[in-house]
């Protein structure tokens, strides 16, 4: 009897433990070896221009590889190495196939521009609902008018839906975990924003432990964003091999934010930073990030349909162009925003301006 006692005990654990994640987060010394091979990240946050949403960039109907591709090619030009990407689930249901042959697409367009990619899987921020199909236009002169959350709304009005989301999350996994071209895996954009909370912290952990069931050979991360979200923090800074946050304060505050981080002895990663009417610029916040290693990734490529160029609370309602951009760098046919500032980029890389004929 109690060999058969120890015995059902003996399988009831494998079988506990065969349901929890078998891949621990990384060592600080993997992930401090992982960010040495990579040299000095930089980078943005990347929709096309032609894109108000990310359901509209990676759907079959409205994917752009011109765009892509063209505007990949200015990042390439002031020595930009790696862009931050939204994903979104419901463009992976919709037709699961097609979806990893566009992100597969999209990696190929990154590679010949020399840019690794992080992919982004959930998100907390604007709007809650979304649907298939041709997407709303941008508002005009309102920031982000059309950018989505996923899952959003539906996560909480859907019971079923955590089954599918576990099923993308290890579906797009599994297809990419060895895959050069991608740099880490951001798993949820600004957890407990618009008023979420605590509430998705189910979510967070959930996403990390299907992430550690399928291991990729790239690093995971979620993003710091506010730090009085304390919980989330600490599961966060836990849970990634990497760290990442988000900063849009000025130079001495985010001096202070990296100070407070480095602690914790891992690579860090600034995933959103510049917005130029809250001091956060090009001018005093890359060099600071350059001199610590901190990755440095802007929010903003090309001004296009997300209307970033406007900032997130001062919406002017003619759509006229702002004085002074919010975000982005380059107009849709790549002349930049400032030819001071693209030149100290281009400086703090290493790249040479092209050749005036």
């Amino acid at each position: 009897m109690k060999k058969f006692l120890f015995t059902l005990l003996l399988f009831s654990v494998l079988l506990f433990l065969n349901g929890q994640s078998v891949h621990p987060v990384w060592t600080k010394t993997k992930a401090g070896h992982w960010y040495a091979s990579q040299g000095w990240l930089r980078g943005c946050d990347f929709i096309p221009s032609s894109a108000v949403n990310q359901l509209e960039m990676w759907q079959a109907g409205s994917f752009d590889t011109a765009t892509i591709s063209r505007e990949l090619g200015f990042a390439q030009g002031i020595g930009l190495n790696c862009m931050r990407v939204f994903l979104h689930h419901l463009a992976w249901q919709e037709d699961s196939a097609g979806f990893k042959k566009r992100v597969d697409q999209y990696l190929a367009i990154a590679q010949r521009k020399n840019i690794k990619t992080i992919f982004v899987f959930f998100d907390d921020c604007w709007n809650e609902t979304y649907q298939e199909g041709p997407q709303p236009s941008p508002k005009p002169g309102i920031h982000n008018s059309g950018w989505l959350r996923d899952p959003g709304k539906k996560l909480y009005d859907d019971s079923t839906l955590i089954k599918s989301l576990e099923s993308y999350v290890k579906d797009v996994l599994s297809t990419f975990k060895n895959d050069s071209r991608i740099l880490l895996w951001d798993l949820y954009n600004e957890p407990g924003n618009s008023g979420y909370g605590n509430k998705s912290l189910v979510l967070l952990q959930q996403v990390f432990q299907w992430s550690r069931e399928i291991n990729p050979s790239q690093p995971l991360t979620a993003g710091l964003w506010d730090q009085h979200l304390t919980e989330l923090n600490r599961f966060q800074l836990t849970s990634s091999d990497v760290i990442t946050y988000h900063n849009y304060e000025p130079e001495k505050a985010h001096q202070e934010t990296i100070d407070s981080l480095r602690k914790y002895g891992r690579p860090l990663i600034c995933t959103e930073y510049m917005a130029r009417l809250r001091n956060s610029t090009f001018f005093n916040i890359m060099p600071m990030l350059k001199k610590e290693n901190v990755g440095a990734i802007n929010w903003g490529l090309v001004s296009g349909k997300t209307n970033t160029i406007y900032a997130w609370d001062t919406p002017i309602p003619d759509g006229s162009e702002p004085r002074v951009w919010f975000h982005d760098i380059f107009r849709p046919d790549g002349r930049p925003y400032s030819q001071q500032e693209v030149d100290f980029i281009r400086a703090l890389t290493g790249v040479k301006p092209p050749t005036q004929n």
